[in-house]
C-alpha cells in the first residue's frame, strides 16, 4: 500500500511536524500537494508536535515557511499542555532553554524564579544556546537531584534534524535526569492526554477512522498504538537511512505501512 491508496476510512489524520513536514528551515516538496489532496477528499488534518512552544507559535512558525493554514484544520503542541501545568497554579519555575524560549513562555504567562528565589521545579524546554550535549550538563543534573527538582519536560524528543544537522533535545537530559533518579513529568507524545487533545480538535472521531503519520518509533508510532489507533512511518527525519526493529512494547501493533516521506 501507498499514501495515494490511503483507505478513505481514515477519514482524520494526525500528522507530526518536524521530520515530515518540514526539517526545520524549508517544508519537504509535495507536502503542500499532499495537504491540498487530504483536503478536498474531506479529510482532516491535525498537526501534533512535540514542540515546547505554544500552539500559536507553532502556526505562525508554519506560516513563515509558507505552509497554508487552508490545508490543515488544527495544532496542538507538548508545549501547550507544559505551560498549562507550570501555570495552574501559578507559581515561580526554574528554567532549561534558549533566550528565545525564555521570552516566549513568559509572555504566555509562566513566571520564571528570580536570582535567589525559592523554586522546585524546573521547565525544561531544551539546551541552551552553548551547549549541545547532555554531558555538558552532568553539573547541572546533579545539582537539581541534590535538590529534588521536578522537571517538567515539554519536549520528548531526544533528537531531531535541523537543516541536515542532528540536534539533542530536552527528552535527552529528562532521561539522564531520571537515570540519576530525578522525577520528570512528560508532556507530548507518546503521552495520552496529546491525543486525546488532538482528535478532539477533529471532532472526536471514532478511533478506527485516525491514524497517526510521523518519524519517531517511540513518540509517533508507539504513541499511536496506546491511543488505540493506526500509524504510518516515515523512514525520513531522525530515521534517514534506518531500519527500525519493532520492540516487545509495540505487543503485535505495527505501522499499517512504511513510507519516505508524505
Amino acid at each position: 500500500m501507498t499514501l495515494d491508496e490511503l483507505p478513505e476510512r481514515y477519514s482524520t489524520i494526525l500528522c507530526d511536524v518536524w521530520g515530515v513536514i518540514h526539517d526545520g528551515a524549508r517544508l519537504y516538496p509535495g507536502v503542500e500537494r499532499r495537504f491540498a489532496r487530504w483536503r478536498d477528499e474531506g479529510r482532516t488534518v491535525v498537526l501534533v508536535t512535540n514542540a515546547p512552544r505554544p500552539a500559536d507559535r507553532v502556526i505562525s512558525d508554519l506560516d513563515l515557511l509558507g505552509l497554508d493554514r487552508d490545508l490543515y484544520a488544527a495544532v496542538t503542541s507538548s508545549g501547550q499542555a507544559g505551560i498549562a501545568a507550570v501555570t495552574e497554579p501559578p507559581r515561580a519555575v526554574g528554567f532549561c532553554g534558549t533566550r528565545d524560549d525564555f521570552a516566549d513562555l513568559e509572555e504566555h504567562g509562566v513566571r520564571f524564579a528570580a536570582a535567589q528565589e525559592p523554586h522546585d521545579e524546573i521547565a525544561l524546554i531544551g539546551l541552551d544556546e552553548y551547549r549541545n550535549s547532555v554531558r555538558e550538563y552532568e553539573s547541572d543534573l546533579a545539582a537539581w537531584r541534590e535538590r529534588g527538582m521536578l522537571l517538567h519536560c515539554f519536549n520528548p524528543d531526544r533528537i531531531v534534524v535541523h537543516r541536515g544537522q542532528r540536534l539533542v533535545c530536552a527528552g535527552a537530559l529528562a532521561d539522564a535526569y531520571e537515570g540519576m533518579g530525578g522525577k520528570v513529568i512528560w508532556y507530548g507524545k507518546p503521552n495520552a492526554p496529546i491525543f486525546d487533545h488532538a482528535i478532539r480538535l477533529a471532532g472526536s472521531p471514532d478511533r478506527d477512522s485516525v491514524v497517526m503519520i510521523g518519524d519517531g518509533p517511540h513518540t509517533d508510532m508507539l504513541g499511536a498504538k496506546n491511543a488505540g489507533i493506526d500509524g504510518i512511518f516515515v523512514t525520513g527525519g531522525i530515521n534517514e537511512g534506518d531500519s527500525h526493529q519493532w520492540g516487545a512494547e509495540f505487543e503485535n501493533w505495527r505501522p499499517i505501512m512504511t513510507i519516505a516521506q508524505i
